[in-house]
């Protein structure tokens, strides 16, 4: 008999809509012979089954969620879920609180759980965190939503440029490279209004820039190729991302020992944070040494994403690490 999975989508920030673009690629990723897949787009209270056809979301043909067990009433069948790939980037699937309403429920779903979720989420605590064991990251400024910071003492501590962003924010959302002190108070004021109001203001690091997936498979824990990331602009931001901006590599450009390093780190950060499924590792390499960026665990995955990229260059088939994530997860 085939699973039914509910590809579980949307969520309250500024990624809605990217969100929806990684459902479909999930979509396309699944061996449909072997499971009944169903996409949930959720925004707020919101939560309901949206029809898709493999290529079009026909939002006027949806059913409501009932958050009660998680079933769809679907012109008068009831419709139940063996499991759910959460695919939500930003809140509330990459700080927790989606994880925690399964767990409750008992729905076995991709990622990881609700500390690993609420830790990774946000920038400043996981590189903290990460910092302790050893992993070289950034000079950071954690500001809370009311907190202020004098522009003198901005630059005096962490150096012009540096850089700006929402602190559980992704996809670059609100994000500035600050070059001259002048800048620094709007930008300020741009990531405050983008996601929590937390902001995480940090060092900049020069490099190359890096990110390498891992994921549990069958035979244990798996680093994928590492894809070098070469942004057209000044950094890897929204228009690189979503609009084709940047040149993308895979594998990157890197010696086999810093090759083997890196994968070896990712391999560590996955088991440090305690993550589940597929995430996602961004580094910049500076004089050999890989200093960290960020964790993500719920890395984005459309077709041109960087995780599926790597699971061609490392000669496997999608559908069959969706697999590997899908009964990793259920065991």
């Amino acid at each position: 008999m085939k699973k039914k999975i509910a590809i579980v989508a949307g969520g309250d920030s500024s990624e809605h809509v990217v969100s929806l673009r990684s459902a479909q690629g999930i979509w396309s990723f699944l061996n449909h012979d072997k499971y009944d897949v169903a996409i949930i787009v959720m925004k707020g209270r919101d939560w309901h089954m949206v029809d898709y056809d493999g290529t079009n979301y026909h939002t006027d043909r949806t059913w409501p969620v009932n958050l009660n067990d998680f079933s769809v009433d679907k012109d008068g069948q009831r419709l139940t879920f063996d499991f759910a790939y959460i695919i939500i980037h930003g809140t509330p699937g990459e700080n927790g609180l989606v994880q925690g309403y399964f767990d409750l429920i008992g729905m076995p779903y991709s990622c990881c759980g609700v500390l690993a979720a609420a830790l990774t989420c946000s920038k400043y605590f996981c590189n903290k965190y990460l910092s302790t064991m050893g992993i070289p990251v950034a000079k950071s400024i954690l500001l809370q939503k009311d907190e202020e910071i004098e522009t003198r003492v901005a630059v005096e501590q962490l150096g012009l440029p540096m850089f700006v962003k929402p602190n559980s924010g992704g996809s670059s959302y609100a994000t500035t490279k600050v070059k001259t002190a002048n800048q620094l108070q709007k930008a300020i004021a741009d990531a405050k209004a983008e996601s929590t109001g937390e902001v995480i203001i940090e060092s900049f690091m020069q490099g190359t820039e890096i990110t390498c997936g891992c994921y549990t498979s069958r035979d244990g824990l798996r680093a994928l190729p590492i894809t070098e990331v070469c942004p057209k602009d000044e950094f890897f931001d929204l228009d690189a991302k979503y609009n084709g901006a940047v040149e993308e590599i895979t594998p990157a450009r890197i010696s086999a020992e810093l090759t083997a390093q890196v994968q070896e780190t990712t391999k560590r950060i996955y088991r440090y944070v305690g993550a589940k499924g597929i995430i996602r590792v961004d580094y910049i390499i500076i004089d050999g040494v890989p200093h960290l960026l960020e964790v993500n665990t719920t890395p984005g995955m459309t077709a041109t994403s960087f995780i599926p990229q790597e699971v061609r260059a490392a000669g496997l088939d999608i559908a069959d690490v969706m697999d590997d994530v899908i009964n990793a997860s259920m065991r």
